[in-house]
């Protein structure tokens, strides 16, 4: 384990203890390097690969997804219209909770590794609450915003286009999509490498001039999965807004959405906190690179996943390239 000094100069070890400009602890990294950082990498990368793999969408999307989203609506989702405002909004809470172990919603369970630990003993509650008020307001804007710009712009957006055109096999709402989850990836690996010191972390500044700028940056990243969100539930409720040009239902039903995404990991992570918060904390804070390695491997493993998943695999469930897919993933 190496500190960085409080001081840097441009002489000073950086995280890894090698020569060159040290690194100041921020958000996304306590200034404590775990000493194997390859590893730690590499395994939260094969992770993530493998995830990709064995991902079934049918399943998760069908089996778990519209099971859910039937039952709290208590009548089959994808076959009944969505009648009025009141039912979009009912179906919008619905169908964010049935998506939450969908593939678009991956990266969600990561957005919670820098609170690993954080909070001691005492307040724990209130504590854990603070930071997912922030995340939840960061979700709720893009929503909320891509919500009026869908009830504006009406079904000529790309997200309506099924259309597969050049002979590529990829439509408008597929291209959209990769290109959506591919900048999320991305995000995510740059935090997790962040977070294991080799790169700097890119809201250290902010972060230090607004302490709440990180998990509002982190819940603006889970709001714009809607604008990528090929989950069919997702497209009714998209094509409902789109055709109704209100745009207080659609900010109103996106918003609910996202926060339906939300709640049951939200729900679980505060059950793990009174459960587990203060065995956590101690076993962090006694060795604070175990920290680093934590949110690193949740942000790298969730990053390799959106990016493989979301553009490599999908080539290849077009036959554009190869890609090793499960059978029952097929």
């Amino acid at each position: 384990m190496t500190q960085v000094a409080p001081r840097p100069s441009l002489n000073a070890p950086d995280a890894s203890g090698r020569g060159g400009r040290s690194r100041l602890p921020s958000f996304f990294f306590n200034g404590h390097a775990p000493r194997r950082r390859a590893l730690v990498a590499a395994i939260s990368a094969v992770f993530g690969f493998a995830l990709t793999v064995v991902w079934s969408a049918e399943f998760v999307d069908q089996a778990i997804g519209d099971n859910v989203a039937d039952t709290l609506l208590g009548h089959h989702a994808k076959g009944t219209p969505i009648a009025g405002v009141l039912g979009g909004l009912a179906f919008a809470v619905a169908t964010g909770i049935a998506g939450t172990f969908t593939a678009c919603n991956v990266a969600v369970f990561s957005a919670l590794a820098p609170l690993a630990g954080q909070s001691s003993s005492r307040g724990r509650l209130a504590a854990s609450l603070r930071p997912l008020s922030r995340l939840a307001l960061g979700a709720v804007t893009v929503s909320a915003l891509y919500g009026v710009v869908v009830a504006l712009a009406g079904t000529g957006m790309p997200q309506f286009d099924e259309s597969q055109s050049g002979g590529s096999g990829l439509s408008g709402r597929l291209v959209q999509a990769m290109v959506v989850y591919g900048l999320i990836g991305v995000s995510m690996l740059v935090l997790g490498l962040s977070s294991l010191g080799v790169l700097n972390d890119p809201l250290a500044r902010l972060s230090r001039r607004f302490p709440g700028a990180p998990m509002l940056f982190m819940g603006a990243l889970i709001g714009g999965f809607l604008i990528g969100r090929p989950f069919p539930l997702f497209r009714q409720l998209f094509r409902d807004a789109a055709e109704s040009g209100n745009v207080l239902y659609g900010a109103t039903a996106f918003t609910l959405q996202t926060l339906g995404n939300i709640a049951v990991m939200s729900v679980l992570f505060l059950l793990v906190t009174g459960v587990f918060g203060a065995r956590l904390h101690r076993w962090l804070t006694a060795k604070p690179s175990r920290a680093s390695a934590l949110m690193a491997a949740a942000f790298i493993a969730a990053g390799v996943f959106m990016i493989l998943y979301w553009d490599v695999r999908i080539l290849a469930r077009r036959d554009l390239i190869w890609y090793p897919i499960a059978p029952w993933a097929q």
